[in-house]
C-alpha cells in the first residue's frame, strides 16, 4: 500500500452524521432551535391552550343544549345564572330546528320522500367511490342515470305523489340537489369545453373560448341574478321555468367553465409523444382521447377537479340571492324567530352551518388524496 494512499485515507474528512429523523428532531430544529424559538413556543403553547380551552367551555362545558324557547339560552347555564347574564352557545336552537335545517319548509307528512332519496343516493354512491368495487358501469348509469329521474318524482311528486313545489324545498336538501347536479353536469361539459378549446375547428374553438372566458369573467352571483331575473324577460309570455332549475343551471353552467380549463391544464402537461404513440396506434380521434390522453390527464388533475367541487358546494349558499334557501340561508333565516332570539343563537347557528359544510368539503379532499394514493399520481423523490 503506497503512502500517498495511506495519507489521503488518514487526511479524508469524516463523513458527516445522519441528520435526526423523527417528531422530536423535527420540534428541536424547528421550535426549540434557538433561546427565542423556545420562548415565542411556550408562548404559542400557552395561546392555544388558553383559547382552545375557552372554546370548549363555550360549546360544550356551558352550552344549553335542550329547552323549548330562548330563555334557556338566555339565563340557563349549569342550572345558574352567568355573571354576564348569557350562556354558551344555544344547541337547543340547533335541535329545534334541526329538521328545517335539512328539509327547509318540505310538508312534515312526506319528507320521507327526501329521506328515502337520500338513502338511495348512499347506497348508490359507496360502491361507486371504491375502486375495487365491480360493475362500475351499471352503478354510474344507476347513479347519474336512473336516481336523478327517481329522485325529480320522490321530491316534487307526480305518479300518485303529492306534489311539493319548490320554494318549500331548503335547508341541506338543496344544497346536496345543487351540489350533485352540478357536479354530474359540470364534469362531462367541462371536458368537452376544454376539448373544443383545443380544437383545430375555428368556430368551435371559438365558441368554447367565449363561453369559457365570460362565465369564468363574471361572479356566480351575477349567473344567478342573470338566471333568476333575466331570463324570464326573453321567455314568450305565458312560458316560466321553475327558480331551482334556473339555479341548477347557473351553478352548472358556471363550474363547467372553471372545470374546462382545469381539464385544459392536465391535457397540457400530457407529452407529445402520447398522441404520436396514439396516432401511430391507428386510433380515431375519440378513442385517442378516451383511451389515452383523458385518463392520463385527469389523474394529473385530480386536485384541482376537487378543488373545484368543493368551491361549487360552497358556493351553493349564494342561491340566498334569488331568495332560494340552502342549508346557511335557512339557518340564517331563523335568526330572525323571536322564540330563538338571543345573543348567543347566531353564532351557535353558524358554526353548525360552517362544520357542516366542513364536514362535506374535508370528505371531498380526504377522497381525492385517496384516489391519488391508488392510482400512484404523486410525484415521488
Amino acid at each position: 500500500m503506497s503512502n500517498a494512499f495511506v495519507r489521503s485515507a488518514i487526511l479524508a474528512p469524516e463523513p458527516p452524521p445522519s441528520a435526526e429523523k423523527g417528531p422530536v428532531a423535527w420540534i428541536r430544529r424547528n421550535l426549540l432551535a434557538t433561546p427565542k424559538d423556545i420562548v415565542l413556543t411556550i408562548l404559542a403553547l400557552v395561546f392555544v391552550v388558553w383559547a382552545l380551552l375557552h372554546a370548549l367551555d363555550w360549546l360544550f362545558v356551558e352550552a344549553v343544549w335542550s329547552g323549548p324557547d330562548r330563555t334557556f339560552c338566555a339565563t340557563a347555564v349549569q342550572g345558574g345564572i352567568q355573571p354576564d347574564g348569557w350562556s354558551g352557545a344555544c344547541w337547543a336552537f340547533v335541535n329545534a330546528k334541526f329538521d328545517q335545517f335539512i328539509f327547509g319548509r318540505y310538508p312534515l307528512d312526506e319528507r320521507w320522500r327526501p329521506t328515502l332519496v337520500g338513502i338511495l343516493f348512499v347506497l348508490l354512491l359507496v360502491p361507486m367511490l371504491i375502486p375495487s368495487a365491480p360493475r362500475k358501469g351499471v352503478n354510474a348509469l344507476l347513479l347519474f342515470g336512473v336516481l336523478p329521474i327517481i329522485s325529480f318524482f320522490l321530491l316534487y311528486g307526480g305518479f300518485g305523489l303529492e306534489i311539493v313545489e319548490t320554494p318549500l324545498w331548503g335547508g341541506l336538501l338543496v344544497t346536496l340537489v345543487l351540489s350533485f347536479v352540478g357536479i354530474a353536469v359540470s364534469f362531462p361539459l367541462g371536458i368537452i369545453l376544454a376539448l373544443g378549446r383545443r380544437s383545430q375547428m375555428p368556430v368551435i374553438r371559438t365558441f368554447c373560448v367565449v363561453f369559457i372566458e365570460v362565465v369564468r369573467g363574471v361572479p356566480l352571483i351575477t349567473v344567478l341574478f342573470m338566471a333568476s331575473v333575466m331570463l324570464p324577460l326573453f321567455l314568450p309570455a305565458g312560458w316560466t321555468v321553475d327558480k331551482l332549475l334556473r339555479a341548477v343551471i347557473g351553478v352548472s353552467i358556471f363550474a363547467s367553465a372553471y372545470m374546462a380549463e382545469v381539464i385544459r391544464g392536465g391535457l397540457q402537461a400530457i407529452p407529445k409523444g402520447q398522441f404520436e404513440g396514439a396516432d401511430s396506434l391507428g386510433l380515431g380521434y375519440w378513442q385517442k382521447m378516451r383511451l389515452v390522453i383523458m385518463p392520463q390527464a385527469i389523474k394529473l388533475v385530480i386536485p384541482g377537479i376537487v378543488n373545484t367541487f368543493i368551491g361549487m358546494f360552497k358556493d351553493t349558499s349564494l342561491v340566498s340571492i334569488i331568495s332560494m334557501f340552502d342549508l346557511l340561508g335557512i339557518v340564517r333565516l331563523n335568526f330572525v324567530d323571536p322564540n330563538w332570539a338571543t345573543a348567543v343563537t347566531p353564532l351557535t347557528g353558524l358554526i353548525f352551518a360552517g362544520f357542516a359544510f366542513w364536514l362535506f368539503c374535508f370528505g371531498m379532499s380526504r377522497y381525492s388524496a385517496f384516489i391519488e394514493r391508488h392510482l400512484d399520481t404523486g410525484h415521488k423523490r
